[in-house]
């Protein structure tokens, strides 16, 4: 029996979709933009494991051209192509779920940036929160960089006690705090409380954002947590479930699901630590499971920061990485390279990007050596792992194994 193992490479798009006009995206593309930037340093990318994959392909498919400086060889052993999504917004939650079968065809709530100095969020839900809360005040309520507040508003959020709230493009009310001073659990607590009164804006996610240090060290930690709304139909997790296999969820894979259809959930800190925590996982997931990862950094620390330096090096820092991973699988399984939307480090702005992303289907399970083409839909990765895992067909996507249009 298969067992898969999918890693999301947090934003890591690799060019503009169909609709990125909608999103005011027309042009970005994270892979090139990085490329490019390498290539103009007179060092190219060196990304040859995922190349070997077909990410360069992949790209060339989405965009008609290839990224600078990536060899154009012929992939090896892979089934490689690209996907556009669905899903009506370019959020986490939304790229995750397609990716596992389940479209999101509503719009989320949103809060639009206001005037210097206006607050952003509505009146009255703030004051349930509070109230429920115990709190006396806010700071922030506004739209921000999380590690831009933290640096501005720390110094009065010690001096005051009260927690700075933010968000971004995303459908998000973000909540950050010290873990000291305010109180991890505390801070997990009234987030939890916020999360089904702001749902009366329909929104995707209230995060906890704890941050540790003093003035002009302030830093997150890997403490985050994300209550999430549930999935709106079944994902191949639920499937798997069903079907009595196990789902290994490592980073905040359980969280982005609601911890819906995770019968193992990890935590860790890093890209580093996530991918020690995915041998780690893959050592005790039996037949028929899966283990799914989520690398936030190439996201969180790279993309929303457009720091393009940063994100080259956490891409090769991760291609030298996954001849190890591809080694400790077994015969029958397959592993899962994409991408759950864009954050292109060069474009305006501090948002995610309407981007295309890679599919790559490699490992022992795999036999195929073919071009998927461009796939109208993320939801043909969970199409694909559903037959190779053989918990029947989802109700949306197509088997990547078959033409595109099949």
């Amino acid at each position: 029996m298969s067992r898969a193992v999918v890693l999301v490479l947090d934003s890591f798009g690799i060019g503009a979709a169909p609709d990125a006009d909608r999103f005011g995206d027309t042009g970005a593309n994270t892979l090139g933009s990085i490329a490019r930037w390498a290539q103009d340093q007179g060092r190219p990318l060196q990304l040859p494991n995922l190349c070997r994959l077909g990410l360069a392909h992949a790209a060339h498919a989405a965009t008609g051209q290839w990224p600078a400086g990536l060899p154009t060889d012929e992939p090896r052993g892979a089934l490689y192509g690209a996907a556009a999504e669905q899903s009506r917004g370019k959020d986490t939650p939304s790229g995750h779920w397609e990716m596992m079968g389940c479209p999101v065809s509503f719009d989320w709530g949103y809060f639009e940036p206001g005037a210097e100095g206006v607050n952003i969020f509505p009146a009255d839900l703030m004051q349930a929160w509070m109230k429920a809360a115990g709190l006396d005040g806010t700071l922030g309520n506004c739209h921000a960089s999380g590690t831009e507040i933290i640096e501005s508003l720390g110094d009065q959020h010690l001096r005051t006690g009260w927690p700075i709230c933010y968000t971004s493009a995303d459908s998000v009310f973000q909540v950050a705090a010290h873990e000291q001073h305010f109180g991890l659990e505390r801070l997990l607590h009234i987030c939890e409380l916020a999360k089904p009164i702001f749902d009366q804006a329909h929104i995707a996610r209230v995060i906890a954002r704890p941050f540790v240090g003093r003035t002009g060290g302030f830093r997150r930690t890997g403490n985050r947590r994300d209550y999430t709304t549930p999935p709106p139909g079944e994902t191949l997790l639920d499937r798997m479930l069903a079907h009595g296999r196990e789902v290994h969820a490592i980073g905040k894979i359980g969280d982005i699901f609601a911890h819906r259809g995770i019968s193992h959930p990890y935590k860790a800190e890093g890209n580093d630590a996530l991918c020690e925590t995915t041998l780690e996982a893959l050592k005790v997931c039996p037949d028929g499971g899966m283990v799914f990862t989520n690398l936030v950094d190439f996201d969180m620390h790279f993309g929303h920061r457009r720091d393009v330096a940063g994100y080259a090096q956490a891409l090769e820092r991760f291609d030298a990485w996954l001849p190890t991973l591809e080694a400790a699988l077994q015969p029958g399984d397959w592993l899962a390279l994409t991408a759950d939307h864009g954050c292109d480090p060069t474009w305006p702005g501090s948002d995610h990007t309407r981007e295309h992303v890679p599919l790559l289907l490699a490992g022992p399970g795999c036999s195929l050596h073919a071009d998927a083409g461009v796939r109208s839909s993320f939801a043909d990765l969970g199409q694909t792992l559903s037959g190779v895992l053989g918990v029947g067909r989802l109700a949306h996507g197509r088997d990547c194994r078959a033409a595109p249009g099949a």
